[in-house]
């Protein structure tokens, strides 16, 4: 034991030699070049740290306020993002982009007219910009001023008439004035300069729907469905096509998988239970019903549904229950104490019940006298949309709050215009609509994760000596690539970066030049990691923990030549250490990011070889199977990896079967 002891003291001695020292200060431009890199991988909060440390650097520069409001937008955070722009407007009133970026927060924040505004002062110094042009007719739209709507489309489509997106608003706003033909004409122009887009789509079935064309308006959602599978409105409003046409099968197949992508969607609950009532299957309506209760205690219109449902099947009480609910917060609401009436009836207590059907039979005379000295109750029909949202109906008569009480509700229009901010940073990489990711590659971290080291057999055991040896004052960890760190873990990685930036160069060590890496890779600087991390190899070139740390630098940097080393890097890690199953994990998500299929199964299933329980590795192989048509294989890998805890398997099963 002394033995083995002595030679790990020995082979990690370098970890504490001496080097000469090296600058680990970094510029305003550097700043905001490594901010602009992470903003690039959708990482705003993140970004918007780098962002603040070269406002406060140098706090005259406009750039950095444009691109703190463009990352403080991307978090639908548009008030900042519109002082953001107005500060940096104010260092330099000649650029044009935070004039645009500033137009769509205002309009985001309903303010039309002072987006217009920007707009305007864009076009002066850019007339033709497509999108300046684009978000002041959709401002202009949303003012119902129609004439100059008209007019800024038609001077955009004149100078660009392949843009499919502005056919699709222009299609939206001739709806808004009831051209129909000349909406639908726009329409399937925007279809045919674009098979991917959406919107048209949508607005298409919106028109199909008002106008009752119910199998035009099914084959436009399915169009839609087919573009975007995960979104739930999509399906719930194609149920509700699906109903009026019969088909109670289709949409209540639609309202279930509804529930499977939004489980809390108090529509698809509710219309589900309108459809279950409908076919008497009471019991389950009810639970429907009570389910919606629970996530919106309010919801008026689930409340009365819910008593009628319980009237039906012989629960008298608790219909009672539900209608008095009702008249204690609309006492004039008469659709309620008939109700009431009938379930004393039901019960055998005549006296109550010509009790409540008098007060409901006074109440309905007096407002037939005089509506306006003795209105009636009519409490907004609450049916929850797909989001929680609440969408009221004020002002209807009687008999059409009880129509729309029996009458399937949307997730709201499908034509609505979901703008989309159409500038791109430069470097913007993720694309938000891949329906599959795979489990994400290892890194080390000074943050644990509740899902590192799995399996305690194959730990790594580099890093538990390095941990033990208390070469630096934090503890590492080996762990799955985080969605995201909180606000409050950047504080504390930027304090560790400056701290070991200078004791690396006081010091020289190989562990604080790995320590250095780790808190640059975490806040995303991956060029300043890999750096930090080529003079730990140089001072100890068996450095396994830090050739695994550089592999994943290399390979979250983005570029593909890096990308390429980081396997070279694994390679190292794996001869220092055969069973390091996260070294041919990540060389594996390499392999797959390239195409090299054949390559990415043969990691994962080294991987697996050394530790069968790896539960991301099942899973990632049972994608790269799928992707090469091997469904047996990827079937057996993804309920195994489903069992132990790859919850997303389930989900790819179940489309794929």
């Amino acid at each position: 034991m002394r033995r083995t002891l002595k030679i790990l003291a020995l082979s990690l001695a370098p970890l504490m030699a001496q080097t000469t020292p090296a600058s680990a200060q970094t510029d305003a431009e550097q700043v905001m070049n490594i901010g602009r890199n992470v903003l690039s991988m959708d990482d705003y909060m993140l970004s918007i740290q780098y962002f603040n440390q070269a406002i406060k650097a140098k706090p005259y520069l406009s750039e950095p306020y444009y691109l703190r409001a463009f990352a403080k937008l991307s978090l639908d955070d548009f008030a900042g993002a519109e002082e953001d722009c107005t500060l940096a407007i104010e260092r330099n009133k000649f650029k044009t982009e935070p004039y645009r970026l500033r137009g769509f927060a205002r309009q985001s924040l309903g303010k039309d007219s002072l987006a217009i505004e920007d707009y305007d002062m864009g076009l002066r110094y850019n007339p033709q910009d497509k999108y300046f042009l684009f978000y002041k007719a959709v401002a202009q739209t949303e003012l119902r001023r129609t004439a100059d709507a008209d007019s800024t489309f038609s001077t955009l489509l004149r100078i660009y008439p392949g843009f499919d997106e502005g056919y699709t608003a222009r299609g939206r706003l001739r709806a808004i004035e009831g051209d129909t033909i000349g909406a639908l004409a726009d329409i399937g122009k925007a279809i045919s300069l674009s098979g991917t887009a959406i919107q048209p789509y949508l607005l298409r079935a919106d028109i199909e729907v008002k106008r009752k064309e119910w199998q035009n308006a099914l084959a436009d959602m399915d169009e839609a469905i087919r573009l975007r599978p995960h979104e739930a409105d999509y399906y719930l409003n194609r149920a509700f096509i699906r109903y009026n046409l019969d088909d109670y099968f289709g949409a209540m197949s639609d309202y279930n998988y509804t529930l499977e992508l939004e489980p809390y969607s108090t529509a698809a609950l509710f219309n589900r239970a309108l459809l279950r009532y409908e076919v008497k299957d009471l019991d389950r309506a009810a639970t429907d019903l009570e389910a919606v209760l629970g996530i919106d205690r309010d919801n008026f219109h689930a409340r009365y549904n819910l008593g009628l449902v319980n009237l039906e099947r012989g629960k008298y009480r608790e219909a009672l229950s539900d209608f008095a609910v009702i008249n204690r917060r609309y006492p004039r609401f008469h659709p309620a104490l008939y109700a009431r009436a009938e379930a004393y009836r039901l019960m055998g207590d005549m006296r109550s019940a010509m009790q409540n059907a008098r007060a409901a039979d006074e109440l309905v005379r007096a407002y037939v006298t005089n509506p306006e000295k003795n209105p009636l109750d009519r409490p907004a029909i609450q049916a929850g949309t797909a989001n929680n949202g609440q969408t009221g109906h004020e002002g209807e008569s009687e008999e059409q709050v009880m129509d729309r009480f029996n009458q399937l509700v949307t997730a709201g229009s499908p034509a609505d215009t979901q703008l989309a901010y159409n500038d791109r940073i430069k470097g913007r990489v993720q694309d938000r609509d891949i329906t599959v990711d795979l489990e994400p590659e290892y890194m080390i971290s000074y943050i644990d994760s509740p899902e590192s080291l799995k399996s305690t057999s194959n730990y790594f055991r580099e890093l538990d000596d390095f941990n033990s040896s208390r070469y630096i004052d934090r503890k590492l960890y080996l762990t799955p690539v985080p969605d995201e760190v909180s606000s409050d873990s950047y504080d504390t990685l930027f304090a560790l970066a400056d701290r070991y930036a200078r004791q690396a160069e006081e010091n020289g060590r190989a562990a604080d030049w790995l320590a250095l890496g780790v808190a640059k890779a975490m806040l995303k600087d991956f060029e300043g990691a890999i750096h930090a991390i080529d003079k730990a190899i140089a001072l100890y070139p068996e450095f396994a923990v830090a050739y695994m740390e550089r592999g994943y630098a290399r390979q979250a940097s983005g570029d593909p030549r890096l990308a390429a080393m980081a396997a070279s890097d694994y390679d190292e890690a794996l001869r220092l250490n055969p069973r390091l199953v996260f070294a041919w994990f990540n060389k594996g998500n390499i392999m797959y990011a390239s195409g090299d299929y054949t390559s990415a199964l043969h990691c994962y299933s080294e991987a697996l070889e050394t530790d069968p329980q790896f539960a991301s590795a099942l899973f990632n192989r049972g994608i790269t199977y799928l992707r090469m048509g091997n469904k047996r294989q990827a079937f057996a890998d993804l309920s195994k990896a489903g069992e132990l805890g790859v919850l997303p398997s389930y989900n790819i099963l179940k489309r794929m079967k």
